[in-house]
């Protein structure tokens, strides 16, 4: 099992986990708040298939400069961990908010991006990510100490310029029946505004949590969309 690494580049803190296997390459960001260790479950399943995963956390801020941030600014953290590692593109996804910047990442840096996995998919009002069904979610996987960050980078970033869609680029929504706070009419409106390349696959009676709860039912739709055997 591959241990979490931090890069530095220009004195950010970015944690990541690589989890090299000879399938797809795809990266995973965690919601607002939480750290990449709660997708661990997940990752595993699909190393388990062959895919190559890599979970990139959010930059630690050390100073209080570090908090103004936008969602450019998180999508570059994606992309230069994408470089430190060799990764030339990939599938970027993420939950919740994680998917958020992914469709950041899609839009500024459109030649990384294969296509984009929203697990869950954000609207424009934010919401507390953190008391959903909290009790799922580990102890160590959560990290306030970035959520302020995270939600200042949404509020300094135009709506637009993270929730568009990148032209041509595929997008698989996976998504909770029951997630009261990514709820499923947001997929299904984004779908509906791009028919010919937004796919949506349900977990029923999956709350905002899903892929803790649910690992191998939000695995399975990726492993099948993705085409790898």
């Amino acid at each position: 099992m591959a241990e979490t690494q931090i890069f530095e580049p220009d004195g950010r803190a970015i944690p990541y986990v690589d989890e090299r296997a000879d399938g797809p390459a795809l990266v995973l960001i965690p919601g607002r708040g939480l750290n990449i260790s709660y997708l661990g479950p997940l990752t595993h399943a699909l190393a388990e298939e062959d895919f190559h995963v890599v979970r990139i956390g959010p930059r630690h801020p050390r100073a209080a400069a570090d908090q103004v941030v936008s969602m450019h600014d998180l999508a570059q953290d994606v992309v230069d961990v994408m470089e430190h590692l060799g990764l030339a593109s990939a599938w970027v996804g993420g939950h919740a908010f994680g998917g958020s910047v992914a469709r950041a990442v899609s839009l500024d840096h459109p030649g990384r991006v294969n296509g984009v996995l929203l697990l869950g998919v954000e609207g424009a009002v934010a919401t507390d990510e953190l008391s959903s069904d909290a009790s799922e979610i580990p102890a160590q996987a959560r990290d306030a100490e970035v959520e302020a960050m995270q939600r200042a980078a949404l509020e300094a970033t135009p709506e637009l310029e993270w929730s568009s869609l990148a032209p041509a680029v595929p997008v698989l929504v996976v998504q909770g029946t029951e997630d009261r706070m990514t709820p499923p009419s947001n997929g299904e409106q984004l779908q509906a505004s791009a028919p010919d390349r937004v796919s949506v696959a349900r977990v029923e009676g999956a709350g905002h949590l899903f892929p803790v709860t649910h690992v191998g039912a939000t695995a399975w739709p990726i492993e099948d969309y993705l085409d790898w055997d």
